[in-house]
């Protein structure tokens, strides 16, 4: 197994100023071709930090990548620091220095003695052009562990890995054929779709894995097949997916990257129907996730937020009576607000939510996580009460994710 350890480079990540979002694409694309990333570390900008993390991951892994430190500047010693550890030294190299120049020439920039050092480089690194700035990528071979050095900025990152960095990886490592299959399901929890398929997983042939990922509200099943040849293992993954699929077929909504609403929407134009939407304690959330999806104005009409109950009367025509008796967190509320948003719409299905999302507001009778949602059709509507209780973000994305789900069942 080809092992990997990313690191990070940077005081501003350690201080929280900004977010590393570099490991985990990094480790998804090694994941991609086999190389299994088997830890992730973040460093400030400090010589004796970066030698010490360098000697420890040269112990775990055959491959070590490094993001960060590379910028012009008398804080960026990454390239000094590899230097003290492979004991080299910096030297102009040719072709970074004819990249670097001729990318400000291009762009009428002067170019500074402060900008010069960024083509300066180990004297052994293998050097690799970074074609979205002037940065330059490093490749290094050392005691049987490949190094690499790429800048922090996600975007000039993303280029030279996808364009330079995985092809040799590819060619140097002879890594392995690789498929994934992504199950996305939802409406049950980890522990419970574990015990459905159970017997299934132990019968899984050797060369297949299986790999729970859970998230609020839904949990994907990633089916990983290794080999020499794609076609081979593709089938083989197809074949485990069928004898899995009819056990949990009333939870898959999709595949891949297919998030709910996505899902939903595809059922909505194929059966050529429409939804608008009534909320209360979602605060708009329920539209966002149905407008985040390009195209939805064929299925997605509008909604009413109806936050405080003088909307729920004035504009959704709710009757104030059904406030006074039963409350704006009621099945009897929420009823009415689907009903009404679906006619005043002209709406295939009319959705509400109500609730009390926290951290305050709650009761005893009602405490912080009791929802109620509704579904209303032309001849029927559908009512569910959630009792969630987690905090208060956390319970308008359930919210959200239960009514999505319901509808799904619905258009099925």
């Amino acid at each position: 197994m080809i092992k990997a350890e990313i690191i990070t480079i940077g005081d501003e990540i350690l201080y929280g100023q900004i977010t590393d979002t570099n490991t985990q694409w990094i480790s998804s694309e090694l994941d991609k071709i086999g190389i299994k990333t088997v830890r992730k570390s973040s460093v400030g900008d400090t010589e004796e930090a970066i030698l010490e993390i360098f000697s420890e991951s040269s112990k775990r892994a055959n491959l070590v990548i490094v993001t960060g430190g590379l910028g012009p500047t008398k804080d960026d010693i990454t390239k000094k620091t590899f230097c003290k550890y492979f004991n080299s030294e910096l030297i102009d190299h040719l072709e970074a220095k004819n990249d670097v120049t001729a990318y400000f020439q291009k762009r009428n920039y002067v170019l500074s003695e402060t900008n010069k050092s960024q083509y300066q480089l180990p004297s052994n690194a293998t050097y690799i052009q970074n074609t979205m700035g002037t940065a330059p990528g490093m490749w290094f071979d050392f005691e049987g562990v490949i190094y690499i050095s790429m800048p922090g900025v996600p975007y000039e990152m993303k280029g030279l890995m996808t364009l330079s960095i995985i092809p040799r990886l590819q060619e140097h490592f002879k890594t392995p054929v690789i498929f994934h299959k992504v199950i996305r399901t939802i409406g049950i929890g980890e522990s419970m779709l574990s015990e459905m398929i159970d017997a299934w997983e132990d019968a899984l042939p050797i060369n297949i894995k299986l790999a729970y990922l859970p998230s609020m509200g839904s949990v994907k099943l990633r089916l990983t097949g290794f080999g020499e040849d794609l076609n081979t293992i593709e089938k083989q993954v197809e074949e485990q997916f069928e004898k899995v699929f009819p056990i949990i077929k009333e939870f898959v909504y999709g595949y891949g990257n297919e998030e709910i609403e996505e899902a939903v929407g595809k059922l909505l134009i194929k059966n050529n129907q429409t939804v608008s939407v009534a909320e209360s304690c979602t605060g708009g959330y329920v539209g966002h996730l149905f407008t985040k999806v390009s195209g939805s104005s064929t299925y997605f009409l509008g909604g009413i937020l109806s936050y405080d109950n003088s909307v729920k009367i004035n504009q959704l025509g709710v009757n104030p009576e059904t406030l006074n008796t039963h409350g704006a967190v009621s099945e009897q509320t929420v009823i009415e607000m689907s009903e009404n948003v679906r006619k005043l719409m002209g709406t295939t299905y009319g959705l509400a939510t109500s609730g009390i999302a926290g951290p305050n507001g709650g009761t005893s009778k009602k405490p912080v996580g009791t929802i109620w949602i509704a579904i209303a059709t032309e001849k029927e509507t559908i009512t569910k009460k959630l009792t969630l209780g987690g905090f208060r973000e956390q319970n308008i994305h359930l919210t959200a994710i239960n009514i999505l789900n319901l509808l799904r069942k619905i258009c099925l």
